[in-house]
């Protein structure tokens, strides 16, 4: 069974379709990434799936029922959305911004509680802002800002998440700090995840369901075991690749091919449109004919090209010494 699904959804902005009739079902209790090249519909689709977009035929459906009739608290209670790029606002510090996760949970009777408190403290420590706390987010690094908006996600504390390219703007550590929290959250607390990834190694290292988009449809989906192959590398990204198992996880590593480099570099003293020195000039008149013998080289007249120079004569290339008694030159 599938909480949330989307079916004949087909996504526009004005005229421009970017996805086309899709239907989807995405896996409960498991962390799903979409993957595919830029432009596919892979934000697209996770907008739709969060309600920021709506759609221009099909429907997102939650637990049975149309997305768009939902009233936007309940939403927000069971799907949390972190957008690909989110705006603070201005002067906002770190635990500010957390705490906004929480508004969905207070009533007009209750503003603050334990329990929020309790979710708010975890989400920081756990995404390692808390000694960021009193910092305006607008003074933060790229990096920082990432992990305090998804603190935020955290802090919402909803069975579904929707991460919208979650490690934008994190270094390598962080982007793998970031992804074995989600794991974390979906092993330990038991949330739905969809993420939206570019880094094709991380998605099949990181999801239990795997969905390949291209042009507004659904390529393939499935475990990444199944679907990663060097056909479906080429078929969605059109690279050429071989696919090994990862050393440490044993899932589908993805490896470009050859890459490109140049060729033999020309000598600095060639000549543009000529030979290369010491490269063997070829002269028409050696080619050989077909069913005639090459020629046989003749040799100069008088000489044995094997035999030694005489001596006194003068080495190839030199004139030959004057005469004393001969006439003087004159220029």
């Amino acid at each position: 069974m599938s909480r949330l699904t989307a079916r004949g959804l087909t996504l526009a902005y004005e005229d421009r379709t970017v996805v086309h009739g899709l239907d989807l079902a995405v896996p409960d209790g498991r962390v799903t990434v979409i993957i595919g090249p830029n432009a596919c519909g892979k934000s697209t689709t996770l907008r739709a799936l969060g309600r920021l977009l709506r759609p221009r035929t099909g429907a997102v459906l939650l637990d049975g029922a149309e997305l768009a009739r939902i009233p936007t608290r309940k939403i927000a209670r069971s799907i949390g959305l972190l957008p690909q790029t989110p705006v603070a606002p201005e002067a906002i510090t770190v635990a500010d911004l957390v705490a906004r996760g929480r508004q969905p949970h207070q009533h007009w009777w209750q503003q603050w509680s334990d329990e929020d408190e309790r979710a708010v403290t975890d989400a920081m420590a756990r995404t390692d802002v808390t000694a960021l706390a009193d910092r305006p987010v607008d003074a933060l690094s790229g990096g920082q800002r990432q992990r305090v908006w998804i603190a935020m996600s955290l802090a919402q504390e909803t069975d579904l998440l929707l991460l919208d390219e979650p490690t934008t703007y994190l270094d390598i550590s962080h982007q793998v700090e970031v992804l074995d929290l989600v794991r974390r959250l979906n092993h330990d607390r038991g949330r739905t995840v969809v993420a939206v990834l570019h880094d094709l190694n991380q998605a099949a290292r990181y999801a239990d369901h795997l969905i390949a988009m291209k042009e507004g449809r659904i390529v393939a989906e499935g475990r990444p075991d199944d679907i990663v192959t060097a056909d479906l590398v080429r078929e969605v990204f059109g690279l050429a690749s071989v696919v090994v198992p990862d050393p440490v996880t044993g899932s589908p590593l993805v490896i470009p091919g050859t890459p490109w480099s140049p060729g033999p570099a020309a000598p600095h003293n060639a000549v543009p449109g000529g030979d290369a020195p010491g490269a063997e000039r070829h002269h028409p008149e050696e080619t050989p004919v077909p069913g005639r013998s090459a020629p046989e080289e003749t040799p100069r007249r008088g000489t044995d090209p094997e035999a030694p120079a005489p001596e006194g004569t003068p080495a190839e290339g030199t004139a030959p010494p004057r005469d004393p008694a001969g006439p003087a030159r004159t220029t």
